[in-house]
C-alpha cells in the first residue's frame, strides 16, 4: 500500500509542538487528520453528502465528539464495559466545536455534513478541548467541502497577571480568568469563558491575545491544505436561484406591514406572531389554485428573507426594536424567593416573557457530583441543571432527556455562579442548584443567572456578591449601521447578528459566552457591546435587590446542619467500629448522616456530620469528640456503668474507654456486694486516679464524695 502521509507542525508559545497529520488514517472519508501534541492524539473526521436533500430549509451539520477509555489506558465504568451516550464535557466540546464551524460554512449549502472527533490517546497534560476545534477544521480544511475557513480554537488563562495560551489543570486552578476563543485569520467567531469579577478592558485583552495565537495555527492549516490535491478545488454545491418576480411580488406586499409593525412596537409575542402570520397568509389568498400550487411554498420561504430584512431596517431606521423598547432598555423585572415552602432554598425571576423558577437542595460530601471521564475527572460541590421543557414557549414536543442546550445553557450558568459560592471551611454543604424555565423569550440562560443568585441567598449561601446576567444582541447593515442591543428577544436573537451573555457582579465579569454570526466585529464594537451590558447587568443587579439584598443569615429550620472535624488517623477505625457498627449506631441513634474521608498527606481524616436534629447533632459531636479524646488522670468524668463484678464495676467514661471502679473506691464506708450501691447502666461521675503502663485506667467515685465526719470519742468516766 502506498502511504504519503503529509504532516505540517505548529511551533505553541510555550515552546510545545502541535502536528497535524492527513493521508494515513481514514482515508474513505472527505478529510481526515490526526492531531497530536505531547501524547495527546485526536483523530478528526468529516463527510458531506453529494448532494442536499429536496426541500432541505437548514444546514444539517452534526458534530460528535467521542472519548476512548482506552485513550488512558482504562476501562470505562458500569456494567456494561463499552462507551455509551457522550459525558457532559464531551457534549460541551462538540457545542465550542459546532458554535466555531458552523458560520463559516457558505451560504445556501444545505448538504448534510458530520464532523467525528476522536480522543485516540490522552495526555493527562494535554487538554483535548483546547485541540478539538483545530482537528475539526483541519479535516475541512484537507477536503473539498465548501467552507470559509481554517478556524481554531485556544485556551486563554491569565496567571499572575500574565496570559497563557492552553494552560494546563494546575495552572488554570491559580488563573483568574479562563476562556475559549474561537477565530479565523481576521474575525473572532466565539468566546466562552469563567472570570473571578474582572473588568471589560481585561476580557478584550484576553480575547485579542487568544487571537494572535489562532493566527499561527491558521497559518499553519493553509499551509497543510495545499499541499493536499484534493482541497485545492473545492467541490461545487447547488442553490436555489431566487424567483426574482415571485420574491418582488412577496416584498411589495410584506415589507411596509412588518415595517409599521415593528416601528410600532408591539410587547407580546403572540401578537406579533399573529400578524406575521396574517400578512403572509394574506398574500397567498391573492394567489389562484394553480400559482399557489407553483409558487406558494417559495412565497413562503421568501416571506421569511423579507420579514428578517424588514425588522432589521426598521429598527435601524427608527431605533424602535420589536416590543418598542429603546436598544439599551430592560425589560420589566419581577421575583420573589421563599417560593417553595420545602425546598431549601427558591426564587423566582421574571423578565419580560422569560422567567425562571430555580430550587436550591443542600446536601453533604456524599452528594458531590462525581465524573469519572477520560479527560475529565473531577468533583463538584456545586452543580446546576437548567431545564427548559416545551411548554415554555407555547409548544407540544416530545421529551426525550436532557438536550445538549440545557447542558451547554445549564454550564454557562454554573460557570457565572462559581466564583462567588465560598469554598472550603466557608461553605460545607454540596449544592444542588435546579432552574426550571417557565416561560421563555430570549435570555433564559441569564434569568437562570439571576434566579439562582437570589435562591443561593435564600438559602442562607454566604456567597461573595450577588451575580446578574444579560444577553446582547446586534443588528447590522453592510453599511455600517449598527445597533446594540440589551437583553436581547428570542426573535432578536434569530435575526440578529451576535448572541452575547454576559454575567458578571458590581465588580466585574464572572462569565461570558459569544457567538458571532456576521464577518469581523472590531474590539471597539465589542468594548461598546461589553460597557452597554455593564449598564444592564447594574439595572437588574439593583432590581434582584429590591427583592433580596445579601444573603439570609442562616439556612432554614428544615434545611440540613453540616459540621466537619479532624480527627488523627488512629481514631477513624474506632469510630467505624467492626464492619461499621458503631458508625452505623451512632447514626441510628443521632438521626445523623456521617461520612469519614482521609486527608492525602497527613495521617488524619475529616468527619463530616449532617442532619436536620439540632440535638442529635450535638450528641453525635459530644460522642466524636469523646472517641478522640485521651484520658487525663485527675479529671472527673460522667461515665456509664457497663457491667458490675464483684471486686468493683467497669465503666464507661468516654466512648470506647472503659476503665474499672474498684469496690473500695465506690465510698468512704465499708461495701460488701457492688450490686447494693450500683447497677448496670447508671449514670456515675467518677476521678481518674492513675493510667498504668498497659493503659488501663483506676477509677475512683469515693474521691468524689465528702469525707464522713470523725465520730468523737466518748468523754472518760
Amino acid at each position: 500500500m502506498n502511504l504519503n502521509p503529509i504532516t505540517q507542525t505548529i511551533e505553541m508559545p510555550n515552546g510545545d509542538r502541535i502536528s497535524i497529520e492527513t493521508g494515513k488514517l481514514a482515508k474513505q472519508a472527505d478529510g481526515s487528520v490526526v492531531v497530536r501534541q505531547g501524547d495527546t492524539m485526536i483523530l478528526a473526521t468529516v463527510v458531506a453528502a453529494k448532494q442536499a436533500k429536496e426541500g432541505q430549509s437548514f444546514f444539517p451539520l452534526s458534530v460528535e465528539f467521542k472519548e476512548k477509555f482506552s485513550a488512558a489506558g482504562r476501562f470505562p465504568g458500569g456494567f456494561l464495559k463499552r462507551e455509551a451516550r457522550p459525558a457532559n464535557h464531551e457534549i460541551l466540546n462538540c457545542r465550542l466545536i459546532d458554535r466555531a464551524i458552523r458560520p463559516l460554512f457558505p451560504d445556501g449549502f444545505m448538504n448534510e455534513t458530520q464532523v467525528i472527533i476522536s480522543l485516540l490517546s490522552h495526555d493527562e497534560n494535554i487538554n483535548p478541548d483546547t485541540l478539538g476545534c483545530l482537528a475539526a477544521a483541519s479535516a475541512l480544511a484537507v477536503s473539498d467541502i465548501p467552507f470559509n475557513g481554517p478556524v481554531s480554537e485556544v485556551k486563554v488563562g491569565r496567571l499572575n497577571g500574565e496570559f497563557i495560551i492552553n494552560p494546563s489543570d494546575a495552572q488554570l486552578a491559580e488563573c483568574d480568568i479562563n476562556m475559549i476563543i474561537a477565530a479565523s485569520e481576521d474575525n473572532v467567531m466565539m468566546v466562552e469563558g469563567q472570570m473571578q469579577e474582572v473588568s471589560e478592558a481585561e476580557m478584550i485583552d484576553a480575547i485579542n491575545f487568544g487571537h494572535e495565537a489562532i493566527k499561527v495555527q491558521v497559518k499553519a492549516m493553509n499551509e497543510l491544505a495545499a499541499q493536499v490535491e484534493k482541497a485545492k478545488v473545492k467541490r461545487e454545491f447547488e442553490t436555489e436561484e431566487i424567483n426574482q418576480e415571485v420574491y418582488d411580488k412577496v416584498k411589495a406586499h410584506a415589507w411596509d406591514p412588518i415595517y409599521n409593525m415593528v416601528k410600532e412596537g408591539i410587547n407580546d409575542k403572540y401578537k406579533r406572531k399573529d400578524i406575521l402570520s396574517e400578512v403572509i397568509d394574506s398574500y397567498l389568498e391573492t394567489l389562484s389554485e394553480e400559482e399557489l400550487e407553483e409558487t406558494g411554498s417559495l412565497a413562503k420561504a421568501y416571506f421569511n428573507k423579507v420579514q428578517k430584512e424588514a425588522i432589521r431596517t426598521s429598527m435601524l431606521d427608527n431605533e424602535i426594536r420589536l416590543d418598542g423598547r429603546k436598544n439599551s432598555e430592560i425589560r420589566n423585572i419581577w421575583g420573589e424567593v421563599d417560593y417553595l415552602p420545602s425546598a431549601h432554598g427558591s426564587s423566582v425571576f421574571t423578565r419580560g416573557e422569560t422567567q425562571a423558577l430555580a430550587s436550591l437542595t443542600l446536601g453533604s460530601s456524599l452528594n458531590e457530583q462525581a465524573t469519572d471521564g477520560v479527560s475529565v475527572v473531577k468533583s463538584e460541590k456545586f452543580y446546576l441543571h437548567y431545564n427548559f421543557p416545551p411548554f415554555c414557549t407555547g409548544e407540544a414536543k416530545p421529551m426525550r432527556g436532557t438536550s445538549r442546550r440545557e447542558i451547554g445553557h445549564g454550564n454557562l450558568a454554573q460557570r457565572a455562579l462559581e466564583p462567588v459560592i465560598p469554598t472550603g471551611e466557608a461553605n460545607p454543604y454540596t449544592i444542588r442548584l435546579i432552574s426550571d424555565v417557565l416561560e421563555s423569550n430570549g435570555s433564559s440562560s441569564m434569568a437562570t443567572v439571576c434566579a439562582g443568585t437570589m435562591a443561593l441567598m435564600d438559602a442562607g449561601i454566604n456567597i461573595a456578591s450577588p451575580v446578574s446576567g444579560i444577553a446582547m444582541g446586534m443588528v447590522a447593515e453592510d453599511n455600517g449601521r449598527y445597533m446594540i442591543l440589551s437583553d436581547i428577544l428570542g426573535d432578536e436573537d434569530h435575526l440578529g447578528d451576535m448572541d452575547f451573555k454576559v454575567t458578571g457582579t458590581e465588580k466585574g465579569v464572572t462569565a461570558c459566552q459569544m457567538d458571532i454570526k456576521v464577518d469581523g466585529l472590531s474590539s471597539e464594537t465589542l468594548a461598546e457591546a461589553l460597557n452597554q451590558a455593564k449598564e444592564g447587568r447594574l439595572h437588574i443587579l439593583g432590581e434582584m435587590k429590591k427583592v433580596i439584598a445579601e444573603p439570609a443569615s442562616d439556612v432554614k429550620a428544615h434545611s440540613p446542619r453540616i459540621q466537619t472535624m479532624e480527627v488523627p488517623g488512629e481514631f477513624i477505625g474506632a469510630i467505624i467500629g467492626p464492619g461499621g457498627k458503631h458508625i452505623q449506631e451512632l447514626q441510628k441513634e443521632t438521626n445523623c448522616t456521617i461520612s469519614i474521608s482521609e486527608i492525602e498527606g497527613k495521617d488524619a481524616g475529616i468527619v463530616e456530620l449532617s442532619g436536620s436534629d439540632k440535638e442529635g447533632m450535638e450528641r453525635a459531636i459530644q460522642h466524636l469528640e469523646g472517641v478522640i479524646a485521651i484520658p487525663e488522670k485527675g479529671t472527673v468524668y460522667e461515665g456509664k456503668i457497663k457491667s458490675i463484678v464483684s471486686f468493683g464495676a467497669f465503666v464507661e467514661i468516654l466512648p470506647g474507654k472503659q476503665g474499672l471502679l474498684h469496690i473500695s473506691e465506690i465510698d468512704h464506708k465499708r461495701v460488701n456486694d457492688v450490686a447494693d450501691e450500683l447497677n448496670e447502666g447508671d449514670m456515675v461521675k467518677v476521678k481518674l486516679l492513675d493510667i498504668d503502663k498497659q493503659g488501663k485506667l483506676k477509677l475512683s467515685r469515693r474521691a468524689l464524695l465528702p469525707k464522713p465526719e470523725k465520730k468523737e470519742a466518748p468523754a472518760a468516766e
